[in-house]
């Protein structure tokens, strides 16, 4: 029966994450936990997930997701602006923007950006997923693409490059910075 079968298609997140198979991905926040421990599965085995947050109750709704998906994760809580890694560490950063509960836009999310950057590798990607409510919730927020522009600018003042809008769909925005290459 057609119909009764599971989709095999992954989330718009997911696949605008840009994460592949053994790369070296770092989630920083919790928005939506399936989201999370979807991301982090994409690593797979010869990858490594690791997921930063600021609170105790939010690592371990990461450790749960990350179990649910069948991802091993390093799950680790920590200042955002003082990452807990070493410098080129990881390929890829996603920054669930609506789980940090502050403003990349301002001054401490600038601090997080920087110390981002600094565990990207040269020729790394950061992404940034904003927001999980429905289109209607969105419209009533008077989210538009327009607005994108606090949060590139903190991508530009922290040193990342090629910075732009990626898209909005489905109640998220997804806005994207490169790592130059040294």
């Amino acid at each position: 029966m057609f119909f009764l079968r599971k989709s095999s298609l992954e989330r718009l997140p997911v696949v605008m994450s840009g994460v592949r198979m053994g790369e070296r991905a770092l989630q920083i926040g919790v928005d939506d936990p399936t989201l999370v421990g979807s991301i982090a599965a994409k690593v797979g085995l010869s990858g490594h997930a690791a997921i930063v947050v600021g609170e105790e109750q939010h690592a371990d709704t990461a450790r749960a997701a990350a179990a649910r998906s069948g991802a091993l994760a390093d799950v680790q809580v920590a200042s955002l602006d003082d990452l807990p890694f070493d410098d080129n560490a990881f390929d890829v950063i996603v920054v669930h923007a609506a789980g940090l509960g502050g403003s990349l836009g301002g001054p401490a999310g600038v601090g997080l950006l920087r110390d981002g950057l600094r565990v990207l590798r040269g020729g790394g990607r950061i992404v940034i997923i904003e927001g999980s409510g429905g289109g209607l919730i969105r419209k009533l927020r008077a989210s538009s693409l327009e607005d994108a522009g606090g949060i590139l600018g903190a991508l530009d003042r922290a040193g990342f490059k090629a910075t732009r809008v990626l898209g909005e769909r489905e109640g998220y925005r997804f806005l994207e910075g490169l790592k130059r290459e040294p």
